[in-house]
């Protein structure tokens, strides 16, 4: 057989050709494919002149088509397949798989929440529902109890915080709860009624509030300071007190004993000038050294010279002082006004008229023109009208 000179051209066997025609060849690229259960199988895909096209070849060597999860069919290894509409807030996943509670994935309509565990102390509950108060669990970090009911005043209130004194809520063993933390009004902070004792002082209710029950110390049992007159001796302050300011009884308004010098006249006393001293009108006994018993506690000479004592008290009148005086010489009740003269406010023995031998006492001056010599207030005179001057009986 021989060649051409032109290497562009074969010759067969089978006779000469113009042209060459090139085999059909075929070239096998292995494949995987993934169906919705995760797994993959493996494939081929063939390439080659034939039809001069490209063929996907998406069945096994067995010839078995592959599952494809979004197709709309239900292949094996897949829970559900809805097509288009799967999705992973839908019955049937992304994944294929049918949703559930627990699953991670929000069923829209359906789950609250979808946190993909069972605890039940977290933002969402086993049952995928969003953890609340009142759902009888506690959400942990968020509230400190929940017993699943809503009665607010037992242990855990509405709010699922611990009852406590200052919610405003009155549960068990509290007295009263105003929600505030003013300890001086009619709730105390440990919630109890406020009352006498509790050693808190109500405001506006009590003066002072030591928290015994001690009634002669400085705070009485009713919350009140103690002061004399207010029938509750003191302690170590007071001697007595009768709850009165009377000096003349038994108990002074000082809330001292009655005793003699204390200036107060009491009982069997005749007179008490302050002290307790002998010859200035009132004994160290509290007996009257002054002719006038009981004309006061202050002493002064009667101004007749005779070493006589008369008592008045501060602040009596001039005329008042005559009259004493006069009563310290004759006798109390036994000075009467002497009738007669120009002035009528003269003293002296009842029934003289003050004739000669009596004593009389001037409160005022008589007019010029009586009768030498011209009297002053406080003189005393003897005898009759025109007598000498004895003394006076002012200080």
């Amino acid at each position: 057989m021989a060649c051409s000179g032109d290497d562009g051209d074969r010759t067969t066997g089978f006779g000469s050709a113009t042209a060459a025609t090139a085999p059909t060849t075929a070239t096998t690229t292995a494949t995987t494919t993934t169906t919705g259960d995760g797994s993959t199988t493996a494939g081929s895909e063939t390439s080659g002149s034939v039809g001069d096209s490209d063929t996907d070849n998406t069945s096994s060597s067995t010839g078995d088509p592959q599952p494809v999860c979004g197709d709309g069919v239900v292949d094996p290894g897949e829970e559900c397949d809805e097509g288009e509409a799967n999705a992973d807030d839908a019955a049937c996943t992304a994944a294929c798989t049918a949703a559930a509670c627990g699953d991670g994935l929000v069923q829209a309509g359906v789950e609250e929440c979808d946190d993909g565990n069972d605890d039940d102390n977290d933002a969402c509950l086993a049952g995928c529902v969003a953890a609340s108060c009142g759902d009888g669990y506690v959400y942990e970090g968020v509230e400190a109890c929940d017993d699943g009911n809503d009665v607010d005043d037992d242990e855990c209130t509405n709010t699922c915080s611990s009852a406590t004194c200052g919610d405003g809520e009155l549960q068990a063993g509290e007295e009263c709860d105003d929600a505030n933390d003013v300890d001086t009004d009619e709730c105390t902070n440990i919630c109890t009624t406020a009352k006498c004792g509790d050693l808190v002082v109500q405001e506006g209710v009590e003066e002072c509030d030591d928290g015994n029950d001690v009634n002669t110390d400085a705070c009485t049992n009713l919350c009140l300071p103690a002061v004399c007159g207010d029938a509750v001796v003191q302690e170590g302050v007071e001697e007595c007190d009768d709850g009165n300011d009377v000096d003349t009884d038994e108990c002074t308004g000082e809330c001292k004993n009655a005793a003699c010098g204390d200036g107060f006249i009491q009982g069997a006393e005749e007179c008490d000038d302050g002290n307790v001293m002998d010859n200035d009108g009132c004994s160290a006994t509290c007996k009257s050294e002054c002719a006038n018993v009981g004309g006061g506690s202050l002493t002064a000479e009667n101004g007749t010279n005779m070493n006589v004592l008369y008592c008045y008290n501060q602040g009596d009148s001039i005329q008042v002082r005559a009259q004493k005086a006069c009563e310290s010489h004759f006798g109390v009740g036994a000075c009467c006004i002497i009738p007669g003269g120009y002035n009528g406010l003269q003293y002296g023995e009842c029934g003289k008229g003050g004739g000669g031998g009596t004593l009389h006492w001037h409160p005022d001056s008589h007019p010029n023109g009586h009768c030498q010599p011209n009297y002053v207030p406080g003189e005393v005179v003897s005898p009759g009208w025109c007598g000498s001057i004895l003394g006076s009986f002012m200080d």
